[in-house]
């Protein structure tokens, strides 16, 4: 057999069908391919076998000859190499692992060294520590909690506000004290405390687990398929007298139909339901299911409450609160020595307390607000506290505008707002009423609407006193439309002003409503018209002496009768 020829890499003409070796990347004959493989294969693994410092040997002619006479006995190859490519040759491992070297450029390009991180161990049990830099271990840094949900007490003890429902001598206080709480639908305002006092409820329950199991769901992710498998679980637990108690937080987010589930379970007493919602429970839940829950409002946050709340959060940020006519008095040096912590910021108390004032007593709006500013605090070079970050008022509003007003279009603040506008006009109370009227317009409520209730006003409440009052009220309609927001905003408040100054009159409105009571309230078949006062288009008519009392109004009208029959002695319009 002739010697194998180890060709360049180029390929050479094409006057034969030649192919490339999978193995050395070589072209030859097609004849030629497979015997080339098996000898490269053997060359390979002796080579492998070789010591170290006879590896690059190149072998000569006479051994070639050897080789390629040998080729019939080299063992046979487990693959096609027009099927598939060869299985990766592992080279043995030696018994002196690699030293660490730096990364060199060598004159194979196919082979690299790479320093190893990993750390060696010397014979005497030592740590050697290697030459690269420590690897860097990826941390991830976590956010921090939004203040209002990291400062969310977790005791009674320590919830700020709602003193007439949960105070000292309180029902509720009593009831949660003695793990009896009933069924109850906590109502109020976004940021009064709905959902901590549902989280101290659960603590207590914690205390109890072996007789109390507290389950939190929100109608915004959870719907009947998960209240069915609370219910199940709690039928279960209701055999070893163990109760479960349900918070569902923003429970008007359930229509009538899904709030139908909770009605025979929280009768027969398998779940205790706690719900949680800002809407009117008489709109948004069914009757049946305030039936059997109590209804417990919460109001808003005074302006002290928040201050607390506030106060008790600055910790957090190792921030200490100090009055602003401290900051320039370097005898009034507070004293840091009793704090248990090492304060890096100081905020001052007209800062905390403007906080306090605009957030609109929703705890959540004050506290990210001051965590807002707390975060962007910087260090002021012009104050006694050079070393640490200060707070002014003036940063603080300059970064933080006043909280949006509590106000819905469809809820219970549109109408108890234009309830006191209507009220403020009747008793002519013209700063009242430029009051309410301002405040719609700045919460963003269509001024189409006020215009429309004050045309209302104006007939109900001025009346005959003043029958110009009605046309203003409608041309403020008419002027509203065509100049639209917010350039329209001074007409509204001249219409309610007027409103207010004009003098009221109610007679006719009290006459029309006790003329709707006699006509509601009358028994048997409703009185005919007079036939004086009927219509009398055909000749029939009129000889039925129908509107024979309009002929005779120029002569003497003293026996007509306008009123029908038994109404003769109505008065509306008498007190």
């Amino acid at each position: 057999m002739a010697n194998v020829n180890y060709c360049d890499d180029v390929q050479p003409s094409t006057s034969a069908p030649k192919t490339v070796c999978p193995v050395c990347d070589k072209w030859f004959p097609k004849v030629q391919i497979e015997l080339h493989v098996d000898e490269c294969l053997r060359l390979s693994e002796e080579n492998n076998e070789r010591p170290i410092e006879t590896r690059s040997k190149t072998p000569s002619t006479e051994e070639q000859q050897q080789q390629a006479n040998g080729a019939s006995q080299v063992r046979k190859r487990n693959f096609s190499i027009f099927e598939r490519s060869p299985k990766e040759i592992k080279r043995p491992r030696t018994e002196e692992p690699p030293k660490d070297v730096s990364v060199v450029n060598q004159e194979d390009d196919d082979v690299m060294y790479v320093n190893s991180d990993v750390e060696k161990v010397e014979a005497d049990g030592t740590e050697k520590q290697s030459n690269m830099p420590p690897k860097k271990a990826k941390q991830k840094e976590l956010s921090k909690l939004p203040l209002a949900e990291l400062m969310r007490p977790s005791k009674i003890e320590d919830y700020v506000g709602q003193d007439a429902v949960i105070g000292q001598n309180a029902i509720l206080r009593k009831l949660l004290d003695s793990s009896n709480i009933p069924s109850l639908i906590l109502w109020g305002p976004p940021g009064c405390g709905k959902t901590t006092l549902a989280n101290i409820i659960a603590q207590r329950c914690k205390l109890d687990s072996s007789t109390v199991r507290f389950v939190k769901l929100s109608a915004t992710m959870a719907g009947v398929a998960e209240v069915k498998e609370v219910v199940k679980t709690a039928k279960n637990d209701a055999k070893y007298n163990r109760r479960t108690m349900l918070f569902m937080d923003e429970i008007h987010r359930f229509n009538k139909l899904q709030q139908d589930i909770f009605l025979p379970h929280v009768e027969s007493g398998t779940i205790t339901l706690i719900g949680a919602t800002t809407e009117n429970p008489s709109f948004s839940l069914n009757s049946a299911l305030l039936s059997r829950c109590r209804v417990i409002v919460l109001e808003k946050h005074s302006v002290e409450s928040m201050m607390q709340i506030l106060t008790r959060a600055l910790p957090e940020y190792e921030t200490v609160m100090v009055p602003e006519s401290m900051n320039n008095n370097e005898d009034k040096m507070p004293d840091f020595s009793k704090l248990s912590f090492i304060p890096r910021t100081i905020i001052h108390e007209e800062t905390v307390r403007w906080l306090a004032e605009t957030c609109d007593g929703d705890a959540r709006i004050g506290l990210n607000s001051l965590q807002l500013a707390l975060s962007g605090a910087v260090s002021t070079p012009d104050s006694i506290y050079q070393s640490l970050k200060t707070v002014t008022l003036q940063d603080v509003r300059e970064s933080i505008k006043k909280s949006h007003l509590l106000y819905d279009r469809k809820g219970d603040q549109h109408y108890d707002i234009i309830s006191a506008l209507h009220k403020s006009i009747r008793g002519s109370d013209d700063n009242a009423a430029l009051y309410w009227a301002t405040r719609m317009i700045a919460s963003g409520e269509d001024p189409r609407y006020i215009c429309r209730r004050m045309i209302r006003m104006a007939s109900e409440d001025i009346g005959l006193a003043d029958t110009n009052a009605l046309q203003v009220a409608t041309t403020t309609l008419a002027a509203v439309q065509s100049v639209g927001m917010p350039e329209a905003d001074c007409i509204i408040a001249q219409c309610a002003v007027y409103l207010a100054r004009a003098p009221k009159s109610r007679e006719v409105y009290e006459a029309y409503k006790r003329c709707r009571v006699s006509i509601d309230e009358w028994k048997g078949p409703m009185p005919g018209v007079p036939l004086h006062l009927r219509n009398a288009p055909t000749k029939l008519m009129r000889d039925l002496q129908y509107g024979v009392g309009y002929n005779m109004l120029h002569k003497d009208q003293s026996g007509l009768n306008y009123m029908p029959e038994g109404l003769e002695d109505e008065k509306y319009f008498s007190e």
